[in-house]
């Protein structure tokens, strides 16, 4: 069933009405008719309101509601994903897959061993562009909100931003080193519970410099280790995403 979404105050009763690029996508996309059923959300409180198409006009398709789903597909817990800015295209996949797997707000961070340097006008137009892969994933996975992709924070900034986490997770290729064997790391995957917000940081390509670390570390990030093998940046946050999904997931 196709999903969209539209601003809390488009849902008026028992009247749903959906205006902007969606109706071209109904209209001459979908080619869709008066009497089928799609699911809107109004992207803030989780539910899922299924509905009939009533009208199609030339600026606005108007929706009859016909019942709301309150059990929504959410996870209990947000997951702030804080990624290293990675090179070429590679973002657009990690938001996109991030988005999938329940991540709450996706924050690209410019780390010190970051290839690509975005000045703002750059870094706006990508956001902007970011902001649209992750709404079209929600719609795709039928998300209840659309994920919130961040401006591009320095790592000092990320820290500062993600600070009243509760737990930060830092997964790097030396994290052995700092004691996180895998038991170590499936004691903290199972200690955390539903309701329990998650900062997950990713480094770019080439990892986390030591001192961003240490930094990390002393703001209260956990160490763990996701085994034997070198990742790339843009698995790496998949399998972290993966895993609390499973444990988190009611």
């Amino acid at each position: 069933m196709n999903r969209f979404f539209v601003e809390p105050n488009q849902i008026q009763g028992k009247r749903i009405s959906i205006t902007g690029k969606d109706v071209n996508h109904i209209k001459n996309v979908l080619r869709m008719k008066p009497g089928e059923e799609i699911s809107v959300s109004n992207g803030a409180d989780g539910k899922e309101y299924r509905c009939g198409i009533e009208e199609i006009g030339e600026e606005e398709i108007v929706c009859g509601l016909r019942f709301i789903k309150e059990d929504g597909l959410e996870l209990p817990s947000k997951i702030y994903l804080f990624q290293g800015l990675p090179k070429a295209d590679k973002m657009e996949l990690i938001i996109q897959k991030a988005v999938e797997l329940g991540a709450f707000e996706i924050v690209p961070v410019a780390c010190r061993r970051s290839v690509v340097k975005l000045d703002d006008k750059k870094a706006a137009n990508k956001v902007s562009r970011w902001q649209g892969i992750a709404e079209a994933a929600a719609k795709q996975s039928r998300r209840g909100i659309i994920p919130n992709v961040h401006h591009v924070m320095s790592f000092q900034e990320a820290l500062h931003y993600g600070g009243s986490i509760k737990t930060k997770l830092i997964p790097y290729e030396l994290a052995g080193e700092e004691g996180a064997t895998m038991e170590k790391t499936r004691e903290i995957m199972r200690s955390l519970k539903p309701g329990e917000d998650v900062a997950v940081f990713i480094g770019p390509e080439g990892g986390f410099e030591e001192g961003e670390v240490a930094k990390a570390m002393e703001a209260g990030a956990l160490p763990i280790t996701l085994g034997r093998r070198i990742l790339r940046t843009e698995t790496a946050g998949m399998t972290v995403l993966s895993v609390l999904m499973y444990h988190l997931e009611q």
